[in-house]
């Protein structure tokens, strides 16, 4: 009986279309792909962020493949009514307005369900504003974090919590904004981090790419006498490790060597390790701390 479920699920896979989530140009046309290309052609039905937009890149390559809308505001009902055709079989090809869909999307809603509902989803790779970003931004590449939108102006709160999470991160943060809200968020940036070197990147891939590196304040001075046009990416320096450590060791200084080694032995650590321990937090070796008990 179990061989036969297995068998008859195998075939409902088999017979079940497929989510294919391709990238598309963030500008310059010539980025799409071949593979991106032959699958928007071939799949039984289009997915789009926005169908106006995205018929003029599909009549630029002459592609007619039906469309239907996916975005924030349908991101549950229309992801189950696509969920319905490709368990029928359809293919579904998802691209959002430029870039690669799921990332700051509601793609990413789409493919969870896909992937709840047993539809399989692959991701044809191609173009995303925060990658070319990073790469082009001159600041540490080996780790990072992308942050998408910051919540807006609207939603202080929120916005005041994610801006104090940023704030000791060491790794390099992208951000994405639009013109119309780029001057307060350098200044709510340069307010929180402090001054720190950041990379603004406008109109990326586009004929006006511009590249700034640049830091928050000087950003901050030369925004509040030039107009924000275009998109934007920004690219922002972490903290430093060693400035963190530092700053680690200045609080544990306020404290004195006895205090501090109360503080560790009131919490049940052996005499032994609280010295080592000790030593640890305030950057000196253990007999330093050894020869100061002694005094």
């Amino acid at each position: 009986m179990t061989k036969v479920l297995a068998a008859s699920y195998e075939r409902e896979v088999k017979m079940a279309g497929k989510l294919f989530l391709c990238a598309t140009p963030i500008g310059n046309l010539d980025d799409m792909t071949f593979r991106v290309l032959e699958t928007l052609k071939e799949a039984d039905l289009i997915a789009a962020e926005d169908t106006r937009n995205s018929l003029k890149l599909l009549n630029h390559f002459d592609i007619h493949t039906p469309m239907t809308s996916y975005h924030e505001y349908n991101k549950v009902d229309k992801a189950e009514y696509l969920i319905g055709k490709m368990q029928q079989g359809i293919n579904v090809a998802l691209i959002t307005d430029a870039g690669t869909p799921a990332i700051s999307d509601p793609g990413e809603v789409l493919v969870r369900m896909c992937q709840e509902a047993g539809i399989t989803v692959t991701s044809l790779p191609g173009p995303a504003a925060c990658i070319t970003a990073l790469t082009l931004s001159g600041l540490s590449t080996r780790r990072f974090c992308f942050e998408g939108f910051l919540p807006g102006a609207d939603d202080k709160k929120a916005r005041k919590v994610i801006l104090e999470e940023l704030k000791n991160e060491s790794r390099t943060m992208i951000l994405y904004e639009a013109p119309h809200h780029l001057r307060i968020v350098l200044k709510d940036l340069l307010e929180t981090l402090g001054d720190r070197r950041i990379t603004i990147c406008r109109e990326l891939t586009k004929k006006f790419e511009d590249i700034m590196p640049t830091t928050l304040e000087a950003a901050v001075c030369w925004y509040s006498k030039n107009e924000p046009r275009g998109e934007y990416v920004l690219v922002i320096e972490g903290r430093s490790l060693s400035q963190k450590e530092e700053e680690k060791q200045a609080r544990w200084q306020e404290m004195s060597i006895e205090e501090h080694m109360k503080f560790y032995e009131d919490a049940g650590m052996p005499h032994k390790d609280a010295m080592k321990q000790v030593a640890a937090d305030r950057g000196v070796g253990k007999r330093e701390i050894y020869q100061a008990l002694l005094k």
